[in-house]
């Protein structure tokens, strides 16, 4: 029997949540030389250079001797604070990618995570706990940082600083919408206003381009026939198979720092019957879930509710133009790559495992 996503309830432990606080398999392999810049939009390979830089100075202070100053969780703190470098810019242009590169080519304790994940880290632990361990390393790369949650925002901005008094090197991304492209870094700008103190020990690098998961003109998530997705569902033991408002409902009662356990060993997810969401609620749990299937290449075919070929509008027009819309086009944009990759294994007949 084909099992389901709504079936499981993992109660990872926090050693598995720290051990998570490490590039995702997507880019496992992502490395400063395998980063492609896009001619058109120099931008790219000035920040390819910038973060090569930047990897070489963190190389220099823990050859020197002052990032290794920090002796367990009593360390003493360094009276030179250290530099931090931010990446702003739209969705695929390469962001994450280059904060990977850099994870790698630091050498030492480093740690690397969503802006969600360290809030969830921050919740289990406690700030004093989370800010001890994370202090520990010489690096930490904070990805899509997110400007939508004062209180979020906030506390993560205090983290960044006690972190940068210790030391601790901190590189983090964050998504400008590319219809805001043109607005003045206004995201950039709200991120430094929100560390006062930091900024000016805070680089900020604007990256231009284009969502290269859609270089190839595809803007919808593709959707096959009910039928078809069941089936193939039925062909590996690493699927899953669910319902779409059956999955909402349950991640309403699984907390999101567990929707990475929940997924552990799943190599295909099945979804029907897949229809536009309305709810806050519901859309940020569901960014949350597509995240975490696209930083481990999971696969995702899906059936559209109205058994259309394609799904024209996953989130509602208030959604998408709320304060989260960022979140939501970044999940369009994933979800969409997951469809697509999801369909060519179903048509092609290949094994979800």
């Amino acid at each position: 029997m084909t099992s389901a996503l709504a079936d499981r309830r993992p109660e990872p432990t926090l050693e598995r949540l720290l051990a998570d606080l490490v590039p995702p398999p997507r880019f496992a392999d992502a490395r400063l030389d395998t980063y492609v810049p896009d001619p058109a939009h120099p931008s790219q390979a000035e920040a390819k250079e910038r973060i090569t830089a930047f990897a070489a100075q963190i190389g220099e202070g823990e050859k020197k001797g002052g990032l290794l100053d920090r002796l367990g969780l009593g360390s003493k703190r360094r009276t030179d604070a250290a530099r931090g470098i931010y990446l702003d810019g739209g969705f695929g242009v390469g962001k994450t990618h280059l904060l990977t590169s850099l994870f790698h080519a630091v050498g030492g304790n480093r740690v690397y995570g969503t802006f969600v994940e360290y809030t969830n880290m921050v919740g289990a632990l406690g700030f004093q706990k989370a800010l001890d361990q994370l202090a520990q390393s010489q690096l930490v790369c904070i990805d899509e940082f997110e400007l939508d949650d004062p209180g979020d925002t906030l506390l993560m901005s205090r983290l960044i600083r006690e972190l940068s008094d210790r030391g601790v090197a901190v590189a983090a991304t964050s998504n400008t919408l590319p219809e805001a492209l043109g607005e003045g870094r206004f995201a950039a700008q709200d991120f430094l206003r929100e560390i006062q103190s930091m900024s000016e020990r805070f680089e900020v690098m604007r990256i231009d381009g284009q969502d290269y998961r859609r270089r190839d003109g595809a803007v919808n998530i593709r959707a096959l026939p009910q039928a078809a997705v069941s089936a193939h569902a039925r062909t590996g033991s690493g699927a899953t198979l669910d319902s779409f408002d059956e999955l909402l409902a349950h991640l309403a009662r699984v907390h999101p720092s567990r929707y990475g356990a929940m997924i552990d060993d799943v190599t295909c997810a099945h979804l029907t019957g897949v229809r536009r969401v309305d709810s806050h609620n519901d859309a940020l749990r569901l960014v949350v879930l597509v995240d975490r299937l696209y930083d481990r290449k999971v696969p995702v075919p899906v059936s559209a509710a109205d058994g259309g070929d394609v799904l024209e509008h996953l989130y509602s027009e208030d959604l998408l133009g709320s304060g989260y819309r960022k979140k939501y086009y970044r999940s369009l944009s994933r979800l969409a790559s997951l469809a697509t990759d999801g369909a060519a294994l179903v048509e092609d007949g290949g094994d979800p495992s």
